[in-house]
């Protein structure tokens, strides 16, 4: 490992100490652990403009990785803030709350903090390898790679613009969202967001070459499909929401596929 490397890896950890420590007091204050949330994106871009910034003379193609992931960052944040605040607490983190109970604060600084701190380093790898070297890049792997970006936050943008309107949309309470995006895939948002991931990842290799940062998108893409995302919303919206194992019938649950036919 370079030294530009090392100092990379020693620069995000500090980064995503400070940031997770600040969010938890803020968690505090608030009594709502729901805004580590709001942070996760936002660390990302953080991350990139740290290591951006801190290379010295960063390779034009640093420009984009780093714009990319921005973007895929803001606009995530913006998202779910706007979804969360003035909001109750997430269920999970209310669930935690109650099993703690007392110990619940200084417990979250470790299991809601400290943990999602140390899954946002690894999923940061590619862009931490990637922005601190100034190798050159292979042009259709940055063709690839955006394409995959571009196909990804399309499907993240639009699923959740689709699900805010049907939620908002006081005669669709109770009902299952099998429009729009929702069509093809029951999570085209979480679909998305892995997407953008596997972009970034072939971005980021095209300059650095460090394939084994595909930790990266697999781990994002395993948390979306087995742990924060898709398994676990699908538990509580099995049991809310009656019309949604016909839904589950017809309709892939991550990867975009044309409906089947109900039998």
């Amino acid at each position: 490992m370079s030294e530009a490397q090392q100092s990379a890896h020693l620069l995000t950890v500090a980064l995503i100490s400070v940031l997770m420590v600040v969010t938890w007091l803020i968690s505090l204050c608030r009594k709502d652990a729901g805004v580590i949330d709001i942070c996760w994106g936002i660390g990302f871009a953080l991350i990139a403009w740290a290591i951006f910034l801190n290379a010295g003379e960063p390779h034009e193609d640093s420009w984009l990785l780093a714009i990319l992931t921005t973007v895929w960052a803001v606009r995530l944040s913006i998202h779910l803030a706007v979804r969360n605040l003035g909001k109750p607490e997430d269920f999970r983190y209310r669930a935690m709350r109650e099993r703690w109970g007392r110990s619940f604060p200084l417990a979250s600084l470790f299991i809601v903090f400290g943990l999602q701190g140390a899954v946002m380093w690894v999923v940061s790898l590619p862009i931490q390898i990637s922005l601190s070297v100034t190798a050159p890049t292979s042009t259709t792997f940055v063709v690839v790679g955006v394409a995959l970006w571009a196909v990804g936050i399309f499907f993240e943008t639009v699923g959740d613009w689709q699900l805010v309107q049907f939620k908002n949309n006081p005669e669709n309470a109770g009902q299952v969202l099998d429009t729009g995006l929702w069509r093809y895939t029951r999570h085209p948002n979480y679909f998305g967001d892995s997407l953008v991931w596997w972009g970034l990842f072939v971005v980021a290799v095209s300059q650095s070459g460090a394939w084994w940062t595909i930790i990266s998108p697999a781990t994002m893409t395993i948390l979306l499909l087995q742990v924060s995302g898709v398994s676990l919303l699908e538990r509580t919206l099995r049991s809310s929401k009656p019309e949604y194992a016909d839904y589950v019938k017809r309709t892939n649950a991550f990867l975009p596929g044309m409906p089947r036919r109900r039998s």
